[in-house]
């Protein structure tokens, strides 16, 4: 009896060991944009304050990517995902900076649409995918790529997704298991529908479903897919504008529901049936912020044209919620605000402060719960800022269009820690796990971190 009881109490001690452990790898995981949830939030991370890629100080490693693509890494165990479009063109035009020049990029070249796995720890490519070979189906803007989208994982499936040139599910080997063509996704200005901007908006993997939001110039849909056979489960269409946000799954009072940004359609859908759950319009013209569920509030923020305003919204809202021409809160928004959103990159709620980043590296910080303004400080950056901030162990990571990192203090007071140099234009937000920062710029994917 004391034995049987010995081995129960072993047993029990090296589940409890396993569970920790799996626990610890789990949140190690950077599964899809801005991490789990799109919180962009990793802490006991243990990154190095400083770094300096040119005089290689803390940096792990360097591995050049083919082609261009502004899709974020994502990282489960320890492999890291990247996806890029190989033009035959020897350099692909990439034009960054501040300027509202709307014309695509005339290039009619065959690209190769490839996805890579690289070793988190070394940055050896394991395998490499070719998932498409052609003329990309709509053209890009001077500032984007025809590789957008972040792909997700789960840890045994991945999903890369190229906008109008397909979407592709792999097992983590890198053998394809499903395609699907989603047809001509034309994404642009909805004031000019002969110019292609190309699209953004990343899949999202939720209890075996993948969820894609697709608001072009044409039949805007919101789908679900089954990860297993790529068997489309629901879609629901939506009388919308281009948009290039990612939608969010979060669970409320027990059911998962899906929240998207949009300018005539900020909404949340149903997760199993795709029926509307609220919605509101008055949002900026191009949508792009990726909608954030923390404080048990939904944050949605958007910039461009007449409107450029951030909703903090109760999770148990019910049907049309849109503000009154004078109001800043109702029954189911806390607060508002008109004029202050960003047009290009998600809000970032860390305890208690939203910190917002506009294109020209104004960083304001908000009181989460209320809306009060904290401060409003300019990072300057010496040109945009594309790339959506993440956090880890009380600090900020922002970063501009030109490689600079700006690292800002969490908290009521701005003060800048450190800059630190990529050397290279980088347009994606990085990711972060065990102990080191991954970033994928203009022709690497790197990891930083102490060494």
């Amino acid at each position: 009896m004391k034995k049987t009881f010995s081995y129960l109490v072993i047993l029990l001690l090296f589940s409890a060991c396993s569970d920790t452990q799996n626990t610890q790898n789990n949140n190690q995981n950077w599964p899809s944009f801005r991490g789990q949830f799109a919180s962009g939030i990793l802490d006991n991370s243990n990154i190095p304050l400083e770094w300096n890629v040119e005089e290689d100080f803390n940096v792990s490693w360097k591995t050049p990517i083919p082609g261009l693509g502004h899709s974020s890494p994502v990282i489960w165990g320890d492999k890291i995902f990247i996806t890029t479009a190989i033009s035959e063109n020897e350099e692909e035009y990439l034009k960054v900076g501040l300027y509202g020049d709307i014309a695509p990029v005339m290039d009619s070249s065959i690209h190769e649409f490839k996805v890579y796995c690289l070793n988190k720890n070394n940055g050896k490519i394991i395998w490499e995918q070719l998932a498409h070979k052609g003329v990309p189906v709509t053209k890009r803007h001077t500032k984007s790529s025809n590789a957008n989208p972040t792909s997700a994982t789960d840890g045994k499936h991945l999903i890369a997704f190229f906008g109008s040139d397909g979407l592709y599910c792999y097992n983590l080997q890198g053998e394809l298991l499903w395609s699907k063509d989603l047809g001509r996704l034309n994404a642009g200005p909805y004031t000019n529908p002969d110019v292609e901007w190309g699209f953004a908006s990343s899949p999202v993997i939720y209890n075996a479903k993948v969820i894609v939001q697709c608001d072009f110039l044409g039949d805007s849909f919101l789908a679900s897919f089954d990860v297993e056979t790529g068997r489309e489960i629901w879609r629901t269409s939506r009388d919308e504008i281009s948009t290039w946000s990612t939608p969010t799954v979060i669970e409320v009072d027990g059911k998962a529901q899906i929240i998207v940004n949009g300018f005539k359609h900020i909404g949340a859908y149903d997760f199993e049936t795709g029926k509307e759950i609220w919605w509101m319009k008055g949002g900026g013209d191009a949508p792009v912020p990726t909608p954030v569920f923390a404080n048990n509030l939904i944050f949605i923020s958007s910039a461009h044209g007449r409107m450029s305003p951030i909703y903090a919204i109760n999770p148990e809202a019910i049907g049309d919620i849109g503000l009154g021409e004078d109001e800043t809160s109702n029954d189911h928004i806390e607060w508002s605000v008109k004029r202050g959103g960003a047009y290009m990159t998600t809000p970032l709620i860390y305890g208690d402060y939203l910190y917002n980043l506009k294109n020209n590296g104004l960083l304001s910080c908000f009181n989460a719960r209320s809306g009060e303004l904290i401060y409003k400080e300019s990072l300057k950056p010496g040109g945009g800022m594309s790339a959506s901030g993440i956090a880890s162990d009380g600090r900020l990571f922002f970063t501009s269009e030109l490689g600079d990192v700006f690292v800002v203090k969490a908290g009521t007071e701005y003060k800048l820690l450190a800059k630190n140099p990529l050397d290279d234009i980088c347009m994606s937000t990085p990711a972060i796990s065990n102990g080191a920062i991954y970033f994928r710029t203009q022709h690497y994917v790197m990891a930083i971190s102490n060494n």
